[in-house]
């Protein structure tokens, strides 16, 4: 099976490159196929232009290698950071350029965009896992818990992925390396879980 994984945080000693290596090494060990990229030291551009944005226009041919992997992904892990509530912008600018038009989703015939647009994405399941240092409950119920809303429902259903799990671990500012050993033996197990062996 072909998975995407993409990571964004720029420290590559985080416990989200920590994630996304446990990630990586378990599906490669299972036997899939893996499109890995860490948009940072990839030095992914983020900004979309107004000449990107119709359906069907050439864009720069990494955005494109983007393009084709997702669409050929039967899976899709996506590791980041909470910050703000939201992925960090090198993520958002992703989902800007990639998860196109064409490519991730299109509109009926006669819609002129103000419709339900159709998921083309081929992916049966997304995970996410994110890193925060908010506590589950208060993430929940004073913030509103943010990121499910976006990647659920926003992001992942509107693009055709209908099987959908997130793991948030918290908070990593006062975790020891042990809570850390467990947290990614969880990691794997789910990988596992979603993706067994070919």
């Amino acid at each position: 099976m072909r998975v995407s994984v993409i990571l964004a945080h720029p420290d590559g000693g985080s416990f989200n490159h920590a994630i996304a290596h446990a990630v990586v090494e378990q599906l490669g060990n299972s036997g899939h196929e893996v499109f890995f990229h860490d948009l940072y030291k990839e030095k992914f551009d983020p900004l979309l232009i107004s000449e990107e944005i119709p359906e069907g226009v050439s864009v720069p041919e990494p955005i494109m290698r983007h393009c084709r992997e997702i669409a050929k992904a039967m899976g899709i892990v996506v590791v980041h950071p909470n910050w703000w509530g939201q992925p960090p912008a090198i993520l958002k600018g992703w989902i800007d350029r990639v998860l196109r038009a064409g490519v991730a989703y299109e509109f009926i015939e006669g819609d002129s965009g103000e419709g339900i647009p159709n998921g083309l994405l081929k992916a049966g399941t997304a995970m996410v896992f994110n890193t925060s240092n908010t506590e589950a409950e208060r993430e929940k119920y004073v913030f509103g818990d943010p990121l499910e809303t976006i990647w659920r429902n926003c992001i992942f259903g509107l693009c055709g992925v209908t099987g959908f799990y997130r793991r948030t671990f918290s908070a990593i500012v006062t975790s020891t390396a042990d809570q850390r050993r467990q947290w990614l033996d969880e990691v794997r197990r789910s990988v596992d879980s979603f993706f067994p062996g070919q």
